[in-house]
């Protein structure tokens, strides 16, 4: 494996890693407003708060990584997508500062306030990762100087609406199993439909999407057939996500929430795949297109990074391990609650 491939795998484990373990907590706020009284609230944030920060660590070395190896792609997609990115740096900045604020103060209002705060951050930053995840997927106006010639409302598609929906069902459900793994009595029972809807909605989404994918980017399925064995990663995907139902049916938590971390795991890997070996498609002409290549910095650096990986990355894991570890089991509110 050379470096260009290398480093578009390492970006692919970052991503992978990032919406596994952000995206139960994204999942959380969403159904933040669902608590029924403070106390169910503040269970619910409970349950990410030493959490979520270590869990956006995946999404800054994700970005970080991809201006360093592929300076050419991120200035492309940041510049593109310049206003939805604002948008989204908003919604994690009052994401943050709701469940920080939330608990200042014992006033109902100002929790009302950061509570229906939290859930829109929430609600707007994970819809606004589908939509981009469906606009790279579709391809953008890029000219042949990589740069961006449309404008935002060139992003708001049908295909990367509906992208973005199933990202917001599958955190919905990602975030409900969490919940039910983290809480106890009348709030988990509360939990315990939701993991059902959070499924249905995620069911219909993900083949209203596979549908709309085959449609409507006639080269989805290329590395498919340049690459049989990725077939088998496809049937993975389908046991996996057809283990959750099974999992929740037969009250198995914590194999229901390993089989959606499993299911999100593939569908990055099947993104991957479908955009391999570009990093942007260009909607104008496809040597426009901005690819692992032609997007990348020199063998150089990509080698002096690939040892700082090698080293870095095994402290992350390690951090991130032993966090969930010393956090695990159910959450209750204590004097250093939020």
């Amino acid at each position: 494996m050379d470096l260009n491939h290398l480093w578009f795998v390492l970006l692919g484990v970052l991503l992978a890693g990032y919406a596994i373990l952000d995206g139960f907590d994204l999942g959380v706020g969403i159904l933040h407003l669902t608590g029924r009284n403070d106390k169910e609230r503040r269970l619910m944030l409970n349950s990410i708060g030493p959490l979520w920060d270590g869990n956006e660590v995946w999404l800054v070395t994700f970005g970080g990584a991809m201006f360093a190896a592929f300076p050419n792609a991120y200035a492309t997609v940041f510049s593109g997508f310049y206003a939805a990115f604002m948008l989204l740096l908003f919604a994690l900045i009052f994401r943050a500062v709701s469940i920080e604020f939330r608990s200042k103060r014992s006033s109902a209002a100002w929790r009302r306030f950061w509570d229906c705060s939290f859930f829109g951050a929430s609600l707007l930053a994970t819809f606004l990762f589908g939509v981009a995840a469906g606009n790279i997927l579709l391809g953008i106006p890029v000219d042949g100087r990589g740069s961006f010639v449309g404008g935002f409302f060139n992003l708001v598609r049908p295909y990367p609406v509906l992208v973005g929906l199933l990202t917001v069902s599958f955190a919905v459900m990602h975030g409900a199993i969490y919940l039910y793994l983290k809480t106890e009595e009348d709030l988990q029972q509360m939990v315990h439909r939701w993991m059902w809807r959070g499924f249905g909605l995620t069911l219909v989404c993900y083949i209203l999407a596979t549908i709309l994918t085959l449609a409507a980017i006639p080269d989805a399925a290329r590395n498919f057939h340049d690459h049989p064995w990725s077939w088998g990663i496809v049937i993975l995907m389908a046991l996996a996500f057809a283990n959750i139902p099974r999992s929740i049916f037969l009250g198995r938590p914590l194999q229901a929430f390993i089989s959606s971390s499993c299911t999100i795991l593939a569908l990055v890997f099947l993104f991957s795949l479908t955009l391999y070996p570009n990093l942007v498609v260009s909607s104008l002409s496809s040597s426009y297109s901005l690819n692992i290549f032609n997007a990348a910095s020199s063998d150089k650096t990509l080698g002096i990074m690939a040892i700082i990986a090698m080293i870095g990355m095994p402290f992350v894991l390690a951090y991130t391990i032993a966090i969930y570890w010393a956090f695990r089991g159910k959450v209750r509110i204590s004097e250093h609650s939020y």
